[in-house]
């Protein structure tokens, strides 16, 4: 049996819905009302948390292979839990999200150091593990919906600087392959990228076509960038989310990797096709 936790998430949800009929899988959530989608026939939702080892040694009591998904910078509990309740549950091989960030030695940041001991951590444990360290999501150009929706007007900083984006979809197909066969992805560490790098500008761009209608990219001062973050998040996490940002100005982000058409045997999706494929987001109302 597989489990997957993160599965009401961005990767975690497409990894089951790739998974679903191919192999028995347990999906691992603090509410399973909003997985309630995802269940059926060999898929079993279970309510844990990070924070309750009982509610983990439960979950992972006959699971073989795990997807770990964990989402707070603030603590290194919740991998430790996890890792620790595999141990004594028997689990053999565990998948873990990180993030290609940690490979950058200048990197410094707390949400990276936060990997980087995550990997660790995973290293250690004495479990068989593959990790996968993705480039920024394209679905994060989603938190532009409202704003062009509205106004026809995307708001970002570093809007000239190119990231190798990936579309989700990638990293679930890559995590799906690696939790059906662990024995040939063990100890391996692979750096997930999309088939190009490409700036805000030009994602504002390809909307613009796609929609059929001009949008207007405006460039957000590093001040105001870092307001918009300190309404969203707690200081700490704001804070290395600016540095993230001032290491893709310097361009630490722009390298493209050949790694998922290698492993999937076809070319890592484009933004315009995953643009294109979610467009209903961008659309405004009675269009």
């Amino acid at each position: 049996m597989i489990l997957l936790t993160g599965a009401t998430g961005t990767v975690g949800g497409l990894v089951a819905r790739r998974l679903r009929g191919a192999t028995p899988l347990r999906l691992l959530t603090r509410r399973p009302d909003r997985a309630a989608d995802l269940a059926g026939p060999q898929v079993e939702v279970v309510g844990g948390d990070f924070d309750d080892a009982s509610s983990l040694r439960r979950a992972l009591t006959g699971v073989t292979s795990a997807l770990l998904v964990t989402a707070n910078p603030l603590t290194q509990a919740h991998d430790e839990h996890f890792l620790a309740a595999a141990l004594e549950s028997g689990v053999r091989h565990v998948v873990k999200l990180s993030a290609l960030a940690v490979t950058d030695p200048d990197a410094t940041d707390l949400i990276t150091t936060w990997q980087r001991d995550n990997e660790r951590l995973l290293g250690d444990s004495g479990l068989s593990w593959t990790l996968l360290r993705p480039r920024a999501f394209m679905s994060n150009t989603l938190g532009w919906a409202i704003s062009i929706r509205a106004e026809g007007v995307v708001r970002a900083a570093c809007g000239s600087a190119v990231n190798a984006t990936i579309d989700p979809r990638d990293i679930a197909d890559v995590a799906a392959l690696t939790l059906l066969e662990p024995d040939a992805h063990a100890g391996r560490a692979y750096p997930l990228t999309g088939p190009e790098a490409i700036s805000a500008v030009e994602q504002t761009k390809i909307l613009g076509d796609l929609l059929e209608r001009p949008l207007l990219f405006e460039e957000l001062t590093e001040e105001e960038a870092r307001r918009r973050l300190l309404v969203r998040y707690p200081a700490p996490i704001a804070e290395a989310l600016a540095q993230s940002a001032a290491r893709g100005r310097a361009g630490a982000k722009s390298e493209v990797d050949s790694t998922v058409a290698e492993l999937l045997g076809r070319s890592a999706g484009s933004y315009r096709r995953w643009a294109l494929d979610h467009l209903a987001a961008f659309h405004g109302e009675g269009t």
